[in-house]
């Protein structure tokens, strides 16, 4: 069987999220990083989720709350760029 490279590219941006959730916690900002931390690295935890769904309807589902999490995690990566706690290479 091949690699599932939405599986393996989900893990990488939960790990990258996880270094950028410590980073701002050296800066001592922990409201809006605790938000990126939740749903950057619930990306990856759905697509793992999806890959074994009951059903098919269960798989897009999955996939589909996926997307929406990664939405809203651009949403608080944004946040933090234009608040100027991140700047625009780390976003």
């Amino acid at each position: 069987m091949g690699k599932n490279i939405l599986k393996e590219k989900s893990y990488a941006f939960a790990l990258r999220v996880v270094k950028l959730y410590r980073y701002l916690c050296e800066q001592h900002e922990y409201v809006l990083s605790k938000q990126v931390l939740r749903s950057g690295t619930a990306v990856g935890a759905l697509v793992s989720e999806a890959e074994f769904g009951q059903s098919k309807a269960d798989f897009i589902s999955k996939l589909s709350i996926a997307l929406k999490e990664a939405n809203e995690t651009l949403y608080w990566l944004c946040l933090l760029r234009d608040s100027e706690y991140i700047d625009e290479k780390m976003f």
